[in-house]
């Protein structure tokens, strides 16, 4: 499936700011089964400097400085992607079994290996909670592999937790989240990230989208019109798997993925520093519409 993409981030200030220092990372990803045909990033006003890197993960960042007042920053993410169906259903029972994860994990020292062993440790906002742990231990099962417990994880939390975009912002404490049971996407991946990293397994943030309009008698997915997340889960065989607990769904071609990472800290679509005072008016739209084939 193509997608045209446009994400905007819009802060507007009660009195000229000067000096905006600005990361954005809203680049998707070039991956085995995603294409990025067409990518580019409109800033207004005109920055002085605009530069490209990649991260340690891999994801596209742009550095945005201006140094001159301003009462606006507007930024605009436009992408072509192409995402093609990764039949993750059809690798679920491939998976491999915690123990022997476990012993990869403990022998291997080649960068796969390396990185996933990051993905095992708790990160800035995703702690190891003695709650994460409770949660997930009964939902383990004699013979079953670590791709059918993060099956599971997914599925009790769609069941089991509430989505409520008035519940959270993206500094509410994990703890919160299992207390209340209520959340969004951010909150309901980072969750199960905790809990899977609790038990062994390498399991790491997904930011992105959902496509917005869902073919003809589909239902539309939670979390479209706005950056969506997920959490995909380590294979050494596999590769990663990923997993929308929001949705109850395995990710397919109707997400699009734009950055990987320790939790939401590593990816946030766009932060920054400036020299001013006042609050300030923020606006994000996002659109993802499919393109005829």
């Amino acid at each position: 499936m193509r997608y045209s993409l446009s994400h905007l981030t819009q802060y507007c200030y009660p009195q000229p700011v000067a000096n905006s220092y600005n990361l954005v990372c809203l680049t998707p990803r070039q991956l085995p089964y995603q294409q990025v045909l067409e990518t580019g990033l409109e800033v207004n006003p005109l920055p002085s400097e605009l530069q490209q890197r990649t991260d340690y993960f891999g994801n596209t960042q742009h550095f945005i400085h201006l140094p001159g007042q301003h009462q606006q920053l507007a930024v605009t993410a436009k992408s072509i992607v192409s995402v093609q169906s990764q039949q993750n259903i059809l690798k679920i029972q491939d998976g491999i079994t915690a123990g022997k994860l476990a012993d990869y994990l403990a022998s291997q020292c080649d960068p796969q290996a390396l990185q996933a062993k990051l993905f095992v440790n708790a990160s800035q906002l995703i702690p190891l909670l003695p709650e994460s742990e409770a949660l997930i231990k009964p939902l383990m099962a004699r013979g079953q592999n670590v791709l059918q417990l993060a099956q599971a994880l997914t599925q009790f939390i769609f069941a089991e937790f509430e989505y409520d975009t008035e519940f959270s912002t993206v500094v509410t404490p994990l703890s919160d989240v299992i207390r209340h049971k209520r959340g969004v996407c951010q909150d309901f991946a980072q969750l199960a990230i905790s809990c899977l990293r609790s038990v062994g397994v390498p399991t790491r943030y997904v930011s992105g989208y959902l496509e917005t309009q869902p073919p003809e008698g589909q239902p539309r997915l939670v979390g479209a019109d706005a950056s969506h997340a997920w959490f995909g889960v380590f294979d050494p065989d596999l590769g990663w798997i990923d997993f929308d607990p929001t949705n109850n769904l395995l990710a397919d071609e109707q997400h699009l993925t734009v950055a990987f990472g320790r939790d939401y800290a590593d990816v946030v679509p766009l932060k920054g520093l400036l020299q001013g005072n006042g609050e300030h008016t923020l606006t994000v739209a996002v659109d993802v519409a499919p393109m005829p084939a």
